[in-house]
């Protein structure tokens, strides 16, 4: 027989959809549970005490008792040994109020339904997403007046091109961060069409809001080519570089940050660091690099060539400068235990850098040559046999 504690459960389970019925206009009471545990002949006869039990639980705390929540409808049954008994057939909520009293959620109710007006007064037109997320209008500590006054700005001002702190709107400034999930949750139902990065879940980012972008460091390796005199090393934001065509020929990308910063003079050539390792990722929407001759110097080492094969992705004519079987030999007593990559085949290697991927691999502890272990004579001298 069924318990007060498994009807809890089950009308749980209808909170959700009794919300919706609301929004949908719709009756979602009276409501019953069907399969409550049918008695058995068995059960009158050899369990009748431990049944009574059961009977009188549930009676204890039904409508039929004590005015509200559930009721239970009996039906009346003959068995051959002990004969007819009036049993529990079916329990049922004839109301929403017996429904609300039984699951405690009187208060979550007139809240929901507070919020439920206030949200479709200010945005009729937001409905759909609010059946969907209808259990967000019973949280008590959700200030709706103010994320339907952040709404409202982004529906006006959808691109704001401000910081978060800067935007025209009388909530105190980490209101938004605070509320990040659910105000993004609405502005990607009202604002569509406004959103810079879908795959980006950091709030700035993925709308059009200014944020503390990822720097990119440029060193000039040709004077006649510096900056406003002679600045030769300068660091841009990202969103800059991708817009910021440089004159010259050559880009040379480099993986570790003391190896960029110790490059030599080179002629029509700048050299890139966008922080080292898989943040040559920040450079995949510079467009303007598609049309330069593109080097990229990495470890020789299982990641430093899922790195070039990731950068070939985005500019499939990118060369390796000193990732070849030549240098590794040079340096081989100084290559050390590194990092195992899962990756059995790069199919944006080279036919000579794969051969090379697939040698380190079998290494059992010399699969790295990092950078710097390679004298600076040899990399001036690679670099200028490259670049003339």
């Amino acid at each position: 027989m069924i318990s007060p504690e498994e009807i809890k459960l089950q009308a749980l389970k209808w909170w959700k959809p009794f919300l919706q019925s609301y929004i949908a206009n719709e009756n979602f009471f009276p409501r019953q549970i069907d399969r409550i545990g049918k008695v058995k002949p068995g059960q009158i006869t050899r369990q009748f005490e431990t049944l009574q039990q059961e009977i009188e639980l549930l009676y204890r705390e039904s409508k039929n008792e004590i005015g509200n929540g559930y009721l239970i409808k009996t039906a009346g049954r003959n068995f051959r040994r002990s004969g007819p008994h009036d049993l529990p057939d079916s329990i049922e909520f004839e109301t929403a109020d017996d429904y609300l009293h039984f699951i405690a959620k009187k208060k979550e109710w007139k809240l929901f339904q507070r919020n439920y007006e206030l949200l479709s007064g200010s945005f009729p037109h937001l409905k759909g997403w609010i059946v969907n997320h209808v259990t967000l209008l019973t949280v008590a500590d959700k200030n709706w007046l103010d994320i339907i006054q952040v709404c409202k700005y982004f529906l006006i001002s959808p691109r704001p091109n401000l910081y978060l702190r800067q935007l025209p709107i009388q909530v105190h400034t980490k209101f938004i961060e605070d509320n990040t999930a659910v105000v993004q949750s609405l502005l990607d139902f009202l604002i569509p069409d406004h959103i810079r990065n879908k795959d980006q879940k950091r709030f700035a980012e993925r709308y059009f809001l200014k944020h503390d972008e990822p720097l990119v460091r440029i060193r000039i390796l040709d004077e006649r080519l510096a900056l406003h005199k002679d600045i030769m090393d300068v660091s841009i934001r990202l969103s800059d570089f991708e817009k910021t065509v440089f004159d010259c020929d050559y880009v040379l990308i480099a993986e570790n940050k003391m190896n960029f910063l110790t490059l030599p003079f080179l002629k029509s050539t700048i050299a890139v660091w966008s922080g080292g390792g898989f943040n040559v990722s920040y450079l995949k929407n510079s467009e303007w690099l598609a049309g330069k001759n593109i080097y990229y110097w990495g470890d020789i080492d299982e990641h430093g060539f899922q790195i070039l094969h990731q950068l070939r992705s985005y500019y499939p004519s990118t060369k390796s400068v000193m990732m070849d079987r030549l240098t590794y030999d040079t340096f081989e007593p100084y290559a050390a235990q590194g990092e195992r990559n899962t990756s059995e085949r790069l199919s944006l290697l080279s036919t000579a850098e794969a051969e090379l991927y697939a040698f380190i691999k079998l290494q059992p502890d010399k699969n790295r040559l990092e950078q710097e272990k390679i004298t600076q004579y040899y990399i001036d001298q690679e670099l200028r046999k490259i670049i003339l």
